[in-house]
This record gives structure tokens, sequence and C-alpha cells, in this order.
């Protein structure tokens, strides 16, 4: 990291916060932590790493990009 306050800096973590919570938290109240945890687990190991499509991979999901490489 650079200096203070430098948005670049963090602009991968950023990315994903964003990502999570414009597809799979906002608008959704859990009625308690662990249902809050198990989504967002759910989220990330399920649909985000594995089948959600990345621009970086040309738009294929983390897997077909895996299964296709040699």
């Amino acid at each position: 990291m650079s200096r203070r306050g430098n948005c670049w800096d963090n602009a991968v973590a950023e990315s994903f916060f964003s990502s999570l919570k414009k597809e799979r938290v906002k608008r959704r109240i859990y009625k308690t932590r662990e249902l809050a945890r198990v989504d967002v687990f759910d989220y990330i190991e399920v649909f985000y790493n594995r089948t959600r499509r990345h621009s970086h991979l040309g738009d294929v999901s983390p897997e077909a990009f895996e299964r296709a490489s040699p």
C-alpha cells in the first residue's frame, strides 16, 4: 500500500465487496447472523468463485476457464 486514503490500493477488495452488495446482500434482511454468514459463504464459495462470469477471464466462469486450460 502506498499512501493513506488511496482508493487504488484497495481496488480488488472494493470491487469484490461492491459485487457482493449488489448481487447478494442488497435489500435483504437476515433474521440471524448465522443466516447472513451462510448466505455470504455461499456467494463467495459457490457462486462468485465458481459459476459467476468474470470479465477478466473473457466473460467465462472460473470453472469453465479451468476446464478449457490444458
